[in-house]
């Protein structure tokens, strides 16, 4: 075998019968998703994005594309960018948001392997963009060509390894541009070409690919034993360090393989390789189902906080917006959970999103926002009241009752009820078009959007809450049905029936055994959002039920699917 230039191969087994996850997946069997950014040039990290294309090609054929423009939010694109893309500030201003693509991006690369040129800084745009949009990240496998590049052609074959000169030099069909589309193409193509070098040195799979590493950086690598007793199964796996204290927790429905990855190169966060190098030990939950797995994995997160996890480890911190108990009522955004009586929206994950959603609804009705009282003898209308900012006692309305009346629309939302908040919406959009203020139209029904959803998530949830026992079944692409037993909203039991004939029989084993559950015991909203999503989802079929699980027309499911299917996107 040629001697591979400034990397470590993988080592081959050394004895013993090769297992199929040793002889890996042929390269020519997977699926990667080819993306690019381009974005307003704004500071060091590149600024926001105002263009994302992206190429899914399996086996050297193309089996997809996606191409959009995209709102960077209110941020300019600078002069040398808008010369060098030719994407200018009015060409974006219609375009959707970033938090109104990310869904159908993320669906178009689910389960498949990513591929940038300069990697950390395309993936560390999407895992931002994920964040910020309260997306849990995927865990895609990542490739950079650019690193793959520097290794496999060295100065005296090509001058620099610039996107542009690569496909000057392999003679691509397309030449990047500077567009997102375009550079995603000819990096697919540029991939092809790095493949055909790499199986010079027998790199042909998958595993082999990710597991290749610049020399020298070989610590992850000593530690590939921590995962030897890994099963192939469900469930939850945990990192310890020497003391037994829990450093990182996380599921998935192939245990072996995903720990395996956290010791090979494919894995590039700086967290995870700090984390791996403190390990001393991985233990492991195995568990019937998928979304056992993914309940567990919240349980024990909100439970044990481990430092290397993000997700979920706060639950405490979420943000509720209530009114608050004054004569002319106004929103309060409240850093713990108020009582659902209490309890006007959310609770958002984020502050940012429930401020967001406060100000919308200050839009919308006549609320009161500064906090003066009116009682007071020094009181005098606020600055804002000036603008229609406030409502109440500064904008002259200082019966209690006549206040009420005019939030009574609200109060309506507040109790699950969005007739009149999307009468009052809809009257808010087109006046700002009427203005010609479609920035701000498009903005607020954004924000509308994304409220209208968490909204939605809390509804079901409230629906798992109140009701007894919920059994239902759930194909799996294996032709295995996957069964969960729901109580009072907090799972209770799951099962994997191997064929469609033993799912009843499966059914009635579980409800037998099946853990008890109090009505008003302590669920995170997490779980409830799981539970809800997965008995949503589209396959789902619905064994018994102690209540109909019927939302309401009015609702915010309905309302949020009858707005986004309008929105810019989203």
């Amino acid at each position: 075998m040629k001697e591979f230039p400034g990397f470590d191969l993988p080592e081959p087994a050394r004895s013993g019968q090769l297992s199929i996850a040793d002889i890996g997946t042929d390269l020519s069997d997977v699926t990667f998703t080819v993306l690019d950014f381009e974005t307003t040039g704004a500071d060091r990290a590149g600024g926001n994005v105002t263009e994302i294309g992206a190429v899914r090609v399996r086996g050297g054929r193309i089996d997809g594309e996606f191409q959009t423009l995209v709102n960077p939010a209110g941020q300019a694109i600078s002069p040398f960018v808008q010369r060098l893309t030719g994407i200018s500030n009015s060409m974006v201003v219609t375009a959707p948001e970033m938090r109104a693509v990310l869904p159908s991006f993320l669906e178009f690369a689910r389960g498949t392997v990513l591929v940038a040129h300069n990697a950390p800084f395309d993936i560390g745009i999407l895992r931002r963009a994920c964040e910020e949009h309260d997306y849990p990240w995927p865990g895609f496998p990542v490739v950079d060509t650019l690193t793959l590049a520097r290794r496999l052609l060295p100065k005296t074959e090509v001058r620099n390894h610039k996107l542009g000169t690569l496909a000057q030099h392999f003679g691509t069909e397309t030449d990047p541009e500077h567009r997102a589309l375009a550079d995603a193409r000819a990096t697919t193509e540029l991939l092809h070409h790095l493949f055909d070098r790499l199986g010079g040195y027998g790199v042909t799979t998958l595993e082999e690919l990710l597991s290749i590493k610049p020399k020298g950086l070989g610590r992850r690598r000593t530690k590939l034993h921590l995962a030897e007793n890994v099963p192939s199964a469900p469930g939850v796996y945990m990192f310890l360090d020497g003391a037994r204290r829990v450093l990182y927790i996380g599921k998935s429905r192939d245990m072996r393989s995903r720990v395996h990855s956290y010791f090979t190169a494919g894995e590039t966060r700086g967290r995870m390789t700090e984390m791996v190098t403190a390990a001393q030990e991985v233990t492991t939950i195995p568990c019937a189902t998928e979304i056992e797995a993914a309940v567990r994995e919240v349980r024990l997160i909100g439970e044990l906080a481990p430092p290397y996890n993000r997700r979920s480890k706060r639950p405490e911190r979420q943000t509720g917006l209530k009114f608050t108990d004054e004569a002319f009522p106004r929103l309060s955004a409240v850093r713990s959970r108020p009582p659902r009586n209490l309890l006007v929206a959310g609770p958002f994950s984020s502050h940012k999103s429930a401020l967001r959603a406060k100000q919308v609804l200050e839009q919308l009705y006549p609320l009161k926002t500064c906090t003066q009282n009116p009682r007071s003898e020094k009181f005098r209308p606020c600055a804002a009241s000036q603008v229609d900012a406030c409502g109440g006692p500064c904008s002259g309305v200082t019966n209690e009752q006549a206040y009420q009346d005019a939030i009574s629309g609200l109060e309506q939302f507040a109790a699950g009820n969005t007739s009149d908040f999307s009468q009052q919406l809809h009257g808010r959009l087109r006046q700002l078009s009427q203005n010609q203020r479609f920035e701000t139209a498009g903005e607020t029904l954004d924000a509308a959007v994304h409220m209208l959803r968490v909204q939605a998530r809390a509804e079901a949830a409230d629906l798992l809450k109140d009701t007894e026992q919920i059994t239902a079944a759930r194909p799996q692409p294996d032709g295995t049905w996957e069964l969960a037993l729901i109580r009072w909203g907090r799972l209770a039991a799951s099962e994997t029936a191997a064929k469609t004939s033993g799912v009843l029989s499966a059914a009635q084993a579980i409800e037998a055994t099946a853990a008890h559950v109090e009505p008003d015991q302590h669920t995170l909203l997490e779980e409830h959002t799981l539970l809800s999503g997965w008995l949503y989802a589209e396959g789902t079929v619905l064994i018994s039920s102690t209540a109909p699980l019927l939302l309401p027309r009015t609702g915010f499911s309905y309302a949020s699917a009858q707005l986004g299917s309008s929105g810019r996107g989203g």
